[in-house]
């Protein structure tokens, strides 16, 4: 069975930082592409960044480009997102979603909350 648990989400100030984790079980963790994706009230669900399955290769949403980095470590099964110089803007639900690189197939987390507020 498959599991994907963020943590580290809360509520931070403006300017602030917090750092997400993704904790992957039941799936070959260095097979599959990683990513941060978030959603705010209202919206739609949109890609933050993603990593490549060796951590070789990243790509970031416009907006967080410079102000957040994604990283992955394959020995624990583990994403993290690192975000700094945070903006109420940044407000929404973090996921994290896992995709297998041959097949597609996917699967989600549960989600942590991130609200930047003064």
């Amino acid at each position: 069975q498959v599991q994907l648990v963020e943590s580290g989400g809360g509520l931070v100030q403006p300017g602030g930082s917090l750092r997400l984790s993704c904790a992957a079980s039941g799936l070959t963790f260095s097979m599959y592409v990683m990513s941060w994706y978030r959603q705010a009230p209202g919206k739609e669900r949109e890609l933050v960044a993603y990593i490549t399955s060796a951590g070789g290769s990243t790509n970031y949403a416009p907006s967080v480009k410079g102000r957040f980095t994604i990283s992955r470590d394959n020995a624990k099964n583990t994403m993290y997102l690192q975000m700094n110089s945070l903006k109420p803007e940044d407000t929404a639900a973090y996921y994290c979603n896992a995709r297998q690189v041959y097949t597609g197939t996917y699967y989600w987390g549960q989600g942590t909350q991130v609200t930047v507020s003064s």
